[in-house]
C-alpha cells in the first residue's frame, strides 16, 4: 500500500511498528545489542496486536499511519526496556513514543490525504510473538538480521477492547 501512494522508500522499508528508532551501532557493539534484545524478548510475553483506521502526525511531521488500537501498551513496555539507560542502545526519543505503522511519509499532500482516506477502514489483527532486528544497508534497504521470540508461546485471547493507553499527541 505504501508504494501505491507514491512513497519511494516503501520498497526498502518492511512494514513494521518501531520499537527503537534508527540507531548507529558499530560492528563491535552488535553482540551486546543482540544479547540485550534477547533478554528483553525473554522477559516479554505474546500479545494480541490490532490495527484499525488511520492517523497523522501532520503538520509537525509529514506522516500518515495506520493506528495500533490493541497492543500499544505492550509495544510501549518493550521500547522502554530496549532503550533502558543501562542497556547498549540507551537513548532519548525526539518525540513521545507512539506505536503505529507508517503508510505515507514525505510525499505530496494529495497523496497523503488519499492514504489517510483510503485506509480509514483498514483492520488487521494477529498474535505478536516476538520482534526483529534490522540493519539498513548502504543502498537504503532495511534487512532483517535476527528474530527475537518472546519468552512464552502462549498468546492471550484477542479482546474486543481498544487499547488507547499509549497514544500521545504530535
Amino acid at each position: 500500500m505504501r508504494a501505491g501512494f507514491g512513497d519511494a522508500a516503501a520498497h526498502g522499508i518492511p512494514t513494521h511498528v518501531t520499537l527503537l528508532p534508527p540507531t548507529e551501532i558499530g560492528d563491535t557493539g552488535l553482540p551486546a545489542v543482540e544479547s540485550h534484545l534477547g533478554e528483553v524478548a525473554a522477559a516479554a510475553r505474546p500479545f494480541p496486536m490490532r490495527l484499525s483506521g488511520t492517523g497523522t502526525f501532520r503538520p509537525l511531521t509529514p506522516v500518515v499511519f495506520v493506528q495500533v488500537v490493541e497492543g500499544g501498551a505492550a509495544c510501549t513496555w518493550l521500547q522502554k526496556r530496549i532503550r533502558h539507560a543501562s542497556g547498549p542502545v540507551a537513548r532519548e526519543l525526539q518525540f513521545p513514543y507512539h506505536p503505529h505503522v507508517t503508510v505515507a511519509h514525505g510525499i505530496e499532500e494529495a497523496a497523503m490525504d488519499r492514504a489517510f482516506e483510503e485506509l480509514a477502514g483498514y483492520e488487521a489483527a494477529w498474535p505478536c510473538t516476538g520482534f526483529a532486528l534490522y540493519e539498513q544497508g548502504a543502498d537504503g534497504v532495511w534487512r532483517k538480521l535476527r528474530e527475537f521470540p518472546f519468552g512464552s508461546l502462549v498468546v492471550p485471547p484477542q479482546s474486543g477492547s481498544v487499547d488507547r493507553g499509549s497514544v500521545s499527541a504530535h
